[in-house]
């Protein structure tokens, strides 16, 4: 029997395999490449997968299925991102298909062909232009459609979505009146068009020495650009990158969080009068998928993307920048749990380009690696221009009369900013009305059905909601323990704030900026525009304000609980309090006013807070480095943790202790649990876990490698659902 061709091929399914077909019926000619997609029949299901490999071998034509189609004439992956996901795969230890899938867009995913560039628009016709808005009075909808339209000549869904109510019905019976038209237009001419050059701002030789070791290596060459908040690093990204242009090549810049990418795009196309390909989940389908094809057909020279841009292919890879690498939100917590700095690092060394990690308040796993010189640290020590960094105050909260949560001091330093006609922002880092809802006559405390949780206040929306598992009920109107009538919201969050400071401020205008008020597409884009023309001068919100954005009218920053983490019980709790008041405090007094910030607290003497006011961040980093040190945590040892859930309360800690009963003794790594998770019933499922930790990272990826194919195996695994997490960051 003559040996067939056989296509290896990659489906998303958890599975940690490839799987054999044999090519298409009547198939002749080249087989397909690696990296392409095939329709391939998968059980009684019909999946996209990618083709990995290809071997000839002398197998019964009768023993595999055929490919049904070959969706891809060339890759759409090519052998280096393949090598990337592959390396993604083994580290993570996280089925191939699964991590292919996730660098491709939703359509590629399905199958969809990847030639779909064109958008719909729409703009005002002749008639429409001429329209008084006084006309649509009675009609608020195709009002506000009409007013989008007449300020930005055209638009799409995305901006729509920012409006309320059905924005395509109103659209429907504006295009019935002849006032709008609809036409289209190829997405890539769209997000990439030319726009106007902003000016250039002079660098400071701090900033010139940065962007010169930046540019002159040659090949791999990872950096830690440490700069205080306000001192120019997005100037440093830019003008490095703009060298890296120069000489062909192109950019990957990823951000944390959606909220940073708006004030950054218009910086970046400001900078280089073109509008970057942009790649993150807020994008309509089509979109993103246009800005994909972009990147990899090298039609953009800089990308800017969230966690998953990490895997973009690039034409002509020359420089990978992660802005504020400390954030939490570069790792997934679910499904494939990978972490966009580190992959990225990954990416840049097999590249042979240059990485730059960007935060004023570095991870302590960077700053050790800067310590054992794998990253070369580039300091800026001093803000930008005339901006002095901005003196820090402790409030005492003990034994003072609070409004909201909000003392005197902090009410008083409010009224003289905004009297003044400058801008303030208040933060809190917790979303809702109230923390929860308290019985006053028995102490009952509204809790989630299905978590070991409290249920938060939503008030404007009448809700008690989870911020766990999303659950939500009505607020109870009686306690359900003592049937008393007297229900009290119990602590503050940002709408509670809102809404004290609105009736106190409201000639100032008060805007919140949060996860509740930013949901709709194009509403944070509205926020922040409001903030930066004038119309809104006290911002209240959580930490989706404490970073990269740039509020140069605001001088003075109120935090209004400081203590929230200070006592935690993961060993990360007091690095990650740090860096969010550092961060916020980093708001006040960029451009010419002078800033203060208040930092409110019912514990002034804590070692922590101590040392961020008097020391700054960098000495809180050296005396947390030595207590993990001391400790045997990392950055000193590295982590593994096997999560276990089930409705069923013992089949977790069963799966678990089988688990533990299949690891090799002598391997160089510890053990610990199965215990309880921090939080053992959430989602109605109670979860437990199993840790593993080992002081050098070869022997524990040694023992994973062949552990969790064991682990798979167990009979006990199919009764819970159960995950690995690499590397994990969250210990819950």
């Amino acid at each position: 029997m003559p040996d067939q061709p056989i296509l290896e091929v990659a489906v998303p399914a958890p599975l940690r395999q490839h799987f054999d077909y044999l090519p298409p019926s009547g198939h002749v000619g080249e087989l397909p490449a690696p990296g392409s997609r095939v329709r391939v029949p998968f059980g009684r299901r019909r999946m996209v997968g990618v083709v990995v490999g290809s071997r000839f071998a002398n197998v019964a034509e009768r023993r595999l299925r055929r490919v049904e189609e070959v969706l891809d004439e060339t890759p759409l992956l090519g052998a280096r991102d393949l090598e990337l996901l592959a390396w993604a795969a083994r580290y993570y230890h996280h089925p191939l298909g699964e991590v292919i899938a996730t660098a491709l867009p939703t359509r590629l995913r399905k199958g969809g062909a990847i030639d779909i560039d064109v958008v719909q628009r729409w703009r005002l016709t002749q008639a429409g232009q001429a329209l008084a808005p006084d006309e649509l009075v009675r009609a608020p909808r195709q009002a506000a459609v009409h007013a989008l339209l007449a300020e930005h000549q055209e638009a799409g869904a995305d901006d729509f979505a920012s409006l309320d109510g059905d924005w395509r019905a109103a659209l429907r019976a504006l295009s019935g009146k002849g006032l709008v038209e609809r036409f289209e237009i190829a997405a890539r001419e769209r997000d990439l068009e030319a726009v106007e050059r902003a000016p250039r701002h002079a660098l400071n030789p701090g900033q010139v020495a940065a962007v010169e070791a930046i540019v002159s290596c040659e090949g791999f060459a990872p950096f830690l650009l440490d700069g205080v908040t306000g001192s120019g690093k997005t100037e440093v990204y830019l003008h490095a990158i703009e060298r890296v242009l120069a000489r062909g090549g192109q950019a990957l810049l990823l951000v944390p969080e959606i909220g940073l990418t708006p004030q950054l795009l218009e910086r970046v196309a400001g900078h280089f009068g073109r509008r970057p390909a942009v790649l993150h989940s807020g994008l309509a389908d089509g979109t993103r998928q246009a800005a994909w094809r972009a990147a990899c057909e090298g039609d953009a020279d800089v990308v800017v993307g969230t966690r998953s841009a990490v895997f973009v292919p690039l034409a002509r890879p020359g420089v990978i920048v992660v802005d504020e690498e400390h954030d939490p939100s570069f790792k997934q917590q679910d499904g494939f749990r990978y972490h966009a700095r580190d992959v990225a690092v990954v990416r840049a060394r097999e590249a042979g380009i240059p990485v730059v990690l960007g935060s004023a308040t570095p991870s302590l796993e960077s700053l050790r690696n800067a310590g054992l010189g794998r990253y070369r640290t580039l300091r800026l020590p001093a803000r930008a221009g005339d901006a002095a960094v901005p003196a820090v105050d402790l409030v005492d909260l003990r034994g003072r009369k609070l409004s909201a949560g909000i003392s005197p001091q902090l009410l008083q330093a409010l009224d003289e900013e905004l009297d003044a006609g400058r801008q303030a922002l208040v933060f809190l880092n917790r979303r809702g009305f109230a923390t929860t809802l308290i019985c006053h006559d028995c102490g009952w405390i509204a809790g989630c059905r299905r978590c070991d949780a409290r249920m938060t206040l939503h008030l404007a929306r009448e809700r008690l909601c989870c911020h766990h598992c999303g659950s939500e009920r009505r607020p109870d109107s009686r306690c359900p323990d003592c049937g008393g009538e007297d229900l009290r919201p119990l602590g503050q969050g940002t709408e509670r704030l809102e809404a004290v400071l609105a009736e106190r401020y409201a000639a100032a205008g008060v805007v919140r900026i949060d996860r509740d008020t930013t949901r709709r597409r194009g509403s944070l884009d509205a926020k922040l525009a409001a903030v930066h023309g004038g119309q809104a001068r006290l911002l209240v919100g959580t930490q989706m304000l404490a970073k990269g954005h740039h509020f140069p009218e605001v001088t003075l920053v109120g935090v209004v609980n400081a203590d929230a983490g200070l006592f935690g019980t993961d060993f990360r709790a007091a690095e990650r309090v740090a860096q969010q008041i550092v961060q916020v405090v980093g708001r006040a007094g960029r451009a010419q006013h002078p800033g203060r910030v208040l930092v409110q607290t019912h514990h002034p003497e804590h070692p922590l807070l101590q040392a961020l006011v008097h020391s700054g961040y960098h000495a809180f980093a050296e005396a947390a480095l030595q207590e993990r040190r001391q400790a045997g945590l990392p950055p000193w040892t590295h982590l593994a943790l096997l999560r276990a859930e089930a409705v069923d309360a013992s089949a977790p800690d069963d799966f678990l202790e089988r688990a533990r009963m299949l690891l090799p003794s002598g391997a160089g790594v510890d053990a610990y649990g199965p215990v309880p998770a921090p939080m053992a019933r959430r989602g109605g499922r109670q979860r437990a876990q199993l840790l593993l930790q080992a002081p050098r990272r070869e022997p524990l990826q040694r023992l994973l490698d062949t552990w969790i194919e064991a682990v798979e195996r167990l009979p006990a695994a199919r009764r819970v659902r159960w995950s690995l997490d690499v590397d994990p960051i969250e210990l819950f």
